[in-house]
């Protein structure tokens, strides 16, 4: 089932959203292996939100939407840490 997921890293202070059509500890592995990008920068990443949804279409929308908002107290006010 697709899935939307955010990672945060402590070393870096940053948090990515991302979406998968697998699960968020599966797509979590993937980054923290041999993977380019901004995931590379650190091997502290850990899954801080999953939100499953019916289409890959879906999940991708609401990891739009997330990242419209530019905002790191947004983020962290939907996952709790707030």
């Amino acid at each position: 089932m697709p899935q939307t997921y955010i990672l945060y890293s402590k070393l870096l202070d940053k948090y990515y959203i991302g979406h998968t059509e697998t699960t968020a500890e599966e797509r979590l592995q993937k980054h923290l292996r041999n993977h380019d990008g901004f995931t590379a920068k650190a091997k502290d990443w850990s899954v801080v939100f999953a939100r499953a949804f019916e289409t890959k279409s879906e999940a991708a929308a609401f990891e739009r939407k997330i990242k419209s908002w530019k905002s790191k107290a947004m983020i962290q006010k939907l996952i709790g840490r707030v």
